[in-house]
């Protein structure tokens, strides 16, 4: 099985071009044409063997996946659809060429539900395997989704159940937690964390909700929950100079959990756990209850924006005291 080093840089370059157009590669740039009036929208995510995916939980064929799934996640949560990605990929000599190609391929099978090309990209040594990727999409500049516009008032709304793909990390690094759970059960909290999906599905229902084409002022606020629910919530209401109160027994969680897990540790995956790549949205109470109709499948108002400086969540039924949630509580890179 031939490595990296034995083929060189542009033997390898060769091989990942039939992941390419080949009408768009072979130059210095990909040249991107985009729809008169619409914005260009950019996101780039970087992901480091050991911190981001490791060959103990995740095939390259999943680490692909789940590296373009993060890419267009972060495009949907500003409103945007795809156009296309680079990839940046520094590796050691000594990886084998076919664990490459299985990245790509795993890369490759998540874009192509989204009709969404690999542009071209770079290949360098590096004493760790990284994976930098750059997503384009576009988006009309009415449509364009940020973090800033909340409201006082305005429903929180998250288009799926929180805390699968972390307790589908935690199956796959203590395989004696599998125990308790059917097989199925283990299979879908699994996939979940290794083959996320990107919820560009939930962008044409919002429009169609919203009656596009909308007005300059977009009645609505939003980030995708991929460093966890919590932070997602405290990042918009930071932005938007809002605070909130969130409903515990709103929040969706997978359907193990409830015979699985303490109620406290099923809201900690689900608050803290991340890389669930839902959309965390803040509308107007009544477009926010059609959405959520619409969507299903685990979709829920969980909240409300309030005028505070807090963002607390709150137990009706007095089992659990109120918390305040923040930043500080997730995963950050660099603490210690």
């Amino acid at each position: 099985m031939p490595k990296v080093q034995d083929i060189g840089e542009q033997g390898l370059l060769e091989r990942l071009q039939r992941f390419c157009p080949p009408e768009v590669i072979g130059d210095d740039a990909a040249v991107l044409s985009t729809s008169p009036g619409q914005s260009l929208v950019v996101t780039t995510d970087v992901l480091v063997d050991g911190v981001h995916f490791s060959h103990v939980t995740t095939s390259p064929e999943d680490a692909g996946w789940r590296a373009a799934a993060a890419n267009l996640s972060d495009l949907a949560a500003m409103g945007a659809s795809p156009l296309g990605i680079t990839v940046g990929l520094g590796l050691p000599g000594e990886v084998s060429v076919s664990w490459v190609e299985c990245l790509y391929q795993g890369m490759t099978e998540c874009l192509q539900k989204y009709h969404t090309p690999i542009l071209g990209g770079d290949v360098v040594r590096s004493p760790v395997t990284t994976l930098a990727i750059t997503a384009f999409g576009q988006a009309h500049p009415h449509q364009i989704i940020r973090r800033s516009t909340a409201q006082v008032g305005d429903a929180i709304v998250i288009t799926g159940v929180h805390g699968a793909s972390h307790a589908g990390l935690q199956l796959l690094l203590h395989p004696k937690l599998q125990q308790n759970l059917t097989d199925a059960e283990q299979s879908t909290l699994i996939k979940a964390h290794q083959r996320p999906k990107p919820r560009l599905d939930v962008l044409p229902i919002l429009w169609q909700i919203l009656e596009y084409p909308p007005s300059p002022h977009l009645p609505i606020a939003g980030m995708d929950s991929s460093d966890g629910l919590a932070d997602a919530i405290c990042q918009i209401c930071r932005a938007s100079g809002v605070g909130a109160i969130l409903e515990f027994n709103q929040i969706p969680l997978p359907e193990s959990f409830h015979h699985w897990l303490t109620p406290e540790t099923a809201l900690k995956y689900a608050l803290y756990g991340g890389e669930d790549f839902e959309l965390v949205l803040c509308l107007p109470e009544s477009p926010a209850i059609t959405l959520v109709q619409q969507l299903g499948q685990g979709a829920a108002i969980i909240g409300t924006i309030t005028d505070s400086s807090q963002v607390l969540l709150r137990d009706r039924n007095k089992k659990f005291p109120d918390q305040v949630l923040n930043l500080s509580q997730g995963f950050q890179h660099f603490s210690q």
